[in-house]
């Protein structure tokens, strides 16, 4: 072979090796780069108010865990969820209005509420995500992989602490229905499954839905209760905040707390008597779980993203529960189609620290009742227009007859948002009217067919 073909098919099978190991450094870096992506876990109390958190200035409840997560990370004072479970977690999960999916009271959610939507993980998926949901799956319809879901653990019902030989509480894992033994609580057994799920998952991008237990009632001691104790509600709050600490130390221990957000969230406001005692600065906030005023919607908001959020920082943008699907879109790089309405707008610019593009109003419905909310005014369907300089505590009544400029303008603007939305135009919610139950004339039908075709 001559020098000259000598160098050409060195030069050949050079080219030829610099080629191939270009497309295997190209292969790496799509891996380092999707690898790079950040897990996202997303914490959701439930029944747990704005006042019961140390750093919202909680009078009575001490959450140091969590109050810490806000110190490292971004703390928002009006992120806003519906005022009930159900209704709440199904625009959650699917950045969508109730009216526009018929989740708009607690029956409803799984008896009108579609299995064609689309929930969170589906979107995330394609973007190379893995996920899991480990908790309560509420009045949500099916089980959480029928959503897109890979794995899950779900209970049934609400408040799922303990069995006891009176009643044997069952969960499903991953299709399988299983008991809860008479030692294990279910807090624990949770976050173990979460600790799993992050050890396997590790090396890829994973997204965590964690509905936790606490602190819906029936509020029962946990393992950490003194014998002595009669009241189990700071206990409960207490074992939350520690399983939020937990949950920070073992992601350090996997080496992955560097590329990890975690969100915390809650579903509704404070329940009950409770709300009494979940004060800021000595003063109740007005409302609470299942009613349409500020102590029903207005919930904790934390992220931590390390070395992104800006730390220990408030942010007081309005924040609706929808906002979360657009927002974990952007992170992952997920698409989103454009052939179906999803109302919320992503926050991911003020996690960066940034100013971003801030929600101008935000809009929450229970049942039939439903409103508008600037930063500083509510219209509901009512027509009536409130003012909200001293909420969460009060909602001042405008009158119709005002003569104040900014009230008139608030209410234009206010009413002009309400006409785009058209909540009239989707769902109608025929339940009794509270957000609690569906249609019991229509129920007791539903019973009585099947009950018929089960005797033919």
């Amino acid at each position: 072979m001559s020098h000259l073909n000598l160098l050409k098919t060195t030069g050949i099978l050079a080219a030829g090796m610099l080629a191939s190991n270009g497309q295997v450094l190209a292969k790496e870096a799509t891996k380092s780069i999707e690898n790079k992506k950040p897990n996202i876990i997303f914490i959701l109390a439930d029944d747990l108010g704005y006042a019961e958190i140390g750093c919202n200035g909680s009078d009575k409840y001490k959450t140091p865990n969590i109050d810490k997560l806000a110190s490292d990370g971004l703390r928002f004072t009006h992120a806003y969820a519906n005022p009930l479970s159900g209704p709440s977690r199904a625009v959650l999960m699917t950045g969508r209005y109730n009216f526009r999916t018929g989740a708009t009271n607690q029956d409803a959610c799984s008896e009108v509420f579609s299995p064609t939507e689309k929930m969170l993980p589906a979107y995330l998926k394609p973007a190379g995500y893995v996920s899991t949901s480990i908790g309560k799956w509420g009045q949500l319809p099916l089980d959480p992989s029928d959503f897109g879901f890979d794995e899950y653990l779900r209970f049934f019902g609400s408040g799922v602490y303990w069995s006891s030989p009176e009643k044997i509480q069952k969960y499903r894992q991953n299709g399988a229905d299983l008991e809860l033994k008479n030692n294990d609580y279910m807090p624990d057994l949770m976050h173990k499954q979460l600790v799993d799920f992050m050890t396997k998952n590790k090396n890829k991008p994973f997204f965590a839905y964690y509905p936790m237990t606490h602190v819906h009632g029936e509020i029962t001691k946990t393992p950490d209760s003194k014998p002595n104790t009669t009241d189990f509600y700071d206990d409960n709050i207490t074992y939350m905040d520690k399983l939020v600490g937990e949950l920070r130390t073992e992601l350090n221990r996997l080496k992955i707390s560097d590329n990890t957000i975690i969100i915390f969230f809650s579903d509704n406001g404070t329940a009950g008597s409770r709300a009494e005692a979940a004060t800021i600065g000595g003063r109740r906030l007005i409302g609470q779980k299942g009613k349409m005023e500020e102590g029903g919607s207005l919930e904790p908001l934390i992220v931590y993203w390390p070395g992104v959020t800006p730390k220990g920082k408030v942010c007081n943008d309005l924040i609706s529960s929808t906002d979360f699907l657009q927002t974990f879109a952007e992170i992952a790089g997920a698409k989103i189609p454009t052939n179906i309405v999803l109302d919320g707008q992503s926050f991911n610019a003020q996690l960066h620290g940034q100013k971003g593009t801030p929600r101008t109003s935000l809009f929450v419905q229970l049942a039939n009742n439903y409103w508008v909310r600037s930063t500083g005014w509510k219209l509901n369907q009512s027509g009536q227009l409130f003012d909200m300089c001293n909420a969460p505590f009060e909602e001042i009544l405008v009158p119709v007859d005002t003569k104040n400029a900014e009230a008139i303008s608030a209410r234009t603007s206010l009413q002009a948002e309400m006409d785009r939305l058209n909540p009239k135009g989707g769902y109608i919610d025929k339940g009794d009217g509270t957000g609690r139950h569906a249609n019991k004339e229509l129920n007791k039908a539903k019973k009585e067919a099947k009950k018929n075709k089960s005797n033919e």
